[in-house]
């Protein structure tokens, strides 16, 4: 783990979430990923930590509290380690880790949705840091579909695992071509569409739903669609967010469009 992890740079008391708060705010704040609400005060001090932008002190928490504390871990490492980690070795290292800590728990509790979602993001940010071929090469495409498969098998109405599929998918037909991603890893344009599409269905707030949907558009269809991946990112700009996680996502969208 880093030493000093960067501080978080739009701090606002907006996602400093108390406990009755949070609890209020927990079905929206979690849209994306259909994280249960806690049982234990632990794991419950450990996402109110990753809301407000605390994303060391949310994994210290995480990994302490153990169990279902692991998936804030996980997301508070891997959100992290994609925003504001400068060192790419840093950023691999630190997605390494977390995919670990993901796939334990997915081990553990083979019914946690998230902890199998969590696992493929953590691999699938790794995979894109060392390069897509390099990924698919050593076999970490498998593993990020199939852990997806699951996810959504699980939680029908994941959000996040219904934009990470559409990712994955675009990211292999723009890396092998179609017929390859289809034949070799089940991966079809159309199907990256739909799962694009029903991603924002289930989240029709959220911004980074958008964004990947706009990247997707443009790894699949180059410049023929870039006025709608344009829109996509504009909307994902005037997305309210409503924590840490969400201010980055729209705040990225914000410096793609400058």
């Amino acid at each position: 783990m880093a030493k000093q992890w960067t501080k978080f740079p739009h701090p606002d008391k907006a996602y400093a979430y108390d406990g009755a708060a949070l609890k209020k705010q927990w079905d929206r704040l979690h849209r994306g990923d259909g994280e249960p609400f806690p049982k234990e005060v632990a794991v419950l001090d450990a996402w109110r930590h990753y809301h407000a932008g605390e994303f060391q002190q949310a994994v210290e928490a995480g990994i302490a509290a153990g169990g279902a504390g692991i998936n804030a871990a996980v997301k508070a490492q891997s959100i992290y380690a994609n925003y504001l980690e400068k060192a790419d070795k840093v950023k691999l290292a630190l997605f390494e880790e977390a995919a670990g800590w993901a796939a334990e728990r997915r081990a553990e509790a083979p019914k946690d949705a998230n902890a199998h979602y969590l696992y493929a993001y953590a691999l699938g940010r790794y995979s894109q840091g060392i390069s897509v071929a390099k990924a698919l090469a050593q076999g970490f495409g498998g593993k990020i579909k199939d852990a997806l498969i699951i996810a959504l098998k699980l939680a029908p109405g994941h959000a996040e695992a219904h934009t990470a599929y559409g990712a994955y998918q675009a990211e292999v037909v723009d890396k092998v071509g179609g017929l390859i991603a289809s034949v070799t890893y089940g991966a079809k344009k159309e199907s990256a569409l739909e799962h694009y599409q029903k991603a924002l269905k289930l989240h029709p707030e959220s911004a980074i739903a958008r964004i990947e949907y706009a990247n997707g558009l443009i790894l699949l269809f180059g410049k023929a669609r870039l006025d709608e991946a344009t829109k996509l990112y504009e909307a994902a700009a005037k997305c309210k967010p409503m924590d840490a996680m969400e201010r980055l996502d729209v705040e990225l969208a914000r410096s793609e469009l400058e």
